[in-house]
């Protein structure tokens, strides 16, 4: 057999890791070995620290609220639950770039939780919920004549079949059972139907 020679495959594999650890620190980015074993680390910690990041984003988020907080005479807990009980939300990244750069918006907020856990809940609050009352019963209306309309339809199918269905349970009165028969005689205030058998149960019901 011929002699199979994988130095360029090598070389270009190498070449490839090489590559991808080009600005670490000293043989981390000159020997082979030593690269290799450092990126497989580095997409590690990648992998820990895209997770870790949005953590610590929101640490520093609520640093940013619990000062201006502190300086509107309230803690960063019952800022919180003051928002939530106005039926006001707003994600914690918003609420530290109002924080920021414009306080008076960020006061006005203040003032709405103070009122909430007083007690006073804001107007603006409470108009929509009157809203959504008024949509549901527009639709229970428009469901409740839709049934109507359903009922009538099917009462006026119903009508002319009348005659048929006479006819028809007189004649498959002999392929019920006993137990259904003695049910429609209840049904019909016939006497001594408990004791009767099943060909005097079509009689009787006939």
């Amino acid at each position: 057999m011929a002699r199979v020679k994988t130095g360029y495959t090598t070389k270009q594999r190498h070449k490839k890791i090489l590559k991808r650890a080009k600005g670490y620190f000293g043989s981390k980015h000159r020997l082979y070995k030593t690269a290799k074993e450092q990126l497989m680390h580095s997409g590690q910690y990648a992998y820990r620290d895209r997770r870790q990041k949005k953590r610590d984003f929101r640490k520093l988020w609520i640093t940013r609220i619990n000062a201006e907080c502190r300086v509107n005479e309230i803690s960063y807990s019952k800022f919180i639950d003051g928002l939530n009980k106005a039926g006001i939300i707003i994600n914690r990244k918003m609420l530290s770039e109002m924080a920021i750069e414009d306080k008076k918006a960020f006061a006005e907020l203040v003032k709405v939780a103070k009122d909430a856990l007083n007690g006073k809940m804001p107007k603006e609050a409470k108009a929509p919920k009157a809203e959504v009352k008024k949509e549901v019963v527009k639709e229970e209306k428009k469901e409740t004549t839709k049934k109507e309309t359903t009922k009538k339809e099917t009462t006026a199918k119903k009508a002319p079949a009348k005659t048929t269905t006479k006819k028809v349970e007189k004649e498959d009165l002999s392929s019920k059972t006993v137990a259904e028969l003695k049910e429609m005689a209840k049904k019909a205030k016939i006497e001594g139907y408990t004791s009767m058998k099943k060909a005097d149960l079509i009689k009787a019901l006939k």
